[in-house]
């Protein structure tokens, strides 16, 4: 490789945070396996490092990017060699340098090595997205594999047009559920059924106070806003149903109570993609071609540079973004 590439790099020092494009040596970057990175995506974890660090980042500077697939250009490793074509998702950009950069370097037990068939582009249009949907379907299918309960039918994805909820409501439905999807963008209607979604509600009728415990309408919901519409949900869910919560855009106070619980049984499962085993995510990875229909979110995925980026992130939050957002880092 060359001794210099692009990444974005962000500081700060004292009160002003910066964030910039930058050239930066080789010797910059630390690990076992030096990788070529072909993609990074924007996922709402990384427009809030983005815009200030997001009281995640401790240490500066940092080139951040939770997300990168690329291929092996040298390693320390038996476990992987080059040209190995690989993923990480999750793990990187917060205390070790991250994927909006032309190269990383980085531990070994971080990546994981591409299933056969799935490019690299492909794997950033999941990136920690497509990875976290399929965990919360995986969440809710443990009710009738794990738990031996009733077989699931009816399921809601909150935040459906989001990156996470997006491809949730694909592989719910590639599950064989019916899924209903809630949204604050009805004009994304019609999108959401080709995903797979036989229903849409506005995200309006979840708003106001919760009730301690409504009608049971769900076997399952994948929840990616948290606040209200996670209290409302949860007053709504059958008995022995799961709540996959995995976001937390909606705000971080949850107003509920333990009726649903205890009367009904249902389990609030926490969903998190980044202290997840190797294991398990070689698992979640190798189920990807029985669940991902690429050619439909091809139409819902935009292709940026790195220049792009730092003017489209904050667009994200504020809740303006839809579909996937793939980084381009060598465009």
């Amino acid at each position: 490789m060359s001794d210099k590439f692009k990444a974005i790099v962000i500081n700060q020092e004292s009160e002003n945070f910066t964030r910039e494009i930058k050239e930066i040596d080789k010797n910059f970057l630390d690990g076992d396996v030096l990788v070529k990175v072909d993609y990074s995506d924007l996922n709402y974890k990384d427009a809030l490092i983005l815009k200030n660090g997001g009281k995640l980042v401790k240490e500066f500077p940092r080139i951040p990017g939770v997300d990168f697939s690329g291929s092996v250009v040298e390693s320390n490793s038996d476990a992987f060699k080059k040209g190995d074509e690989v993923i990480m998702t999750g793990r990187v950009g917060v205390n070790s340098h991250g994927g909006y950069s032309q190269y990383v370097k980085l531990k070994k037990d971080f990546l994981v090595k591409s299933p056969k068939g799935i490019s690299s582009k492909q794997a950033m249009i999941l990136g920690t997205a497509g990875f976290t949907a399929i965990l919360c379907a995986f969440a809710i299918k443990a009710r009738e594999e794990i738990l031996l309960g009733d077989k699931v039918k009816d399921v809601l994805v909150t935040g459906a047009t989001g990156g996470v909820g997006s491809i949730a409501v694909m592989v719910l439905s590639k599950l064989g559920y019916n899924v209903t999807a809630v949204t604050g963008k009805m004009d994304k209607a019609e999108s959401l059924k080709k995903l797979g979604a036989s229903t849409i509600i506005d995200r309006k009728e979840f708003e106001g106070e919760p009730k301690l415990l409504g009608k049971g309408i769900w076997d399952g919901v994948v929840d990616t806003v948290g606040g209200n519409i996670l209290a409302h949900v949860i007053s709504q869910t059958k008995h022995s149903g799961i709540v996959a919560a995995c976001g937390n855009a909606g705000g971080i106070k949850l107003n509920t109570n333990v009726m649903p619980f205890i009367l009904r049984g249902i389990k609030l499962w926490g969903v998190d993609s980044v202290e997840v085993s190797h294991k398990r995510r070689e698992f979640i990875w190798s189920q990807v071609s029985n669940l991902i229909d690429f050619n439909i979110l091809n139409e819902t995925v935009k292709i940026i540079s790195m220049e792009e980026l730092l003017n489209i992130f904050p667009e994200m939050l504020k809740g303006q973004t839809s579909g996937r957002i793939v980084v381009d880092v060598n465009k």
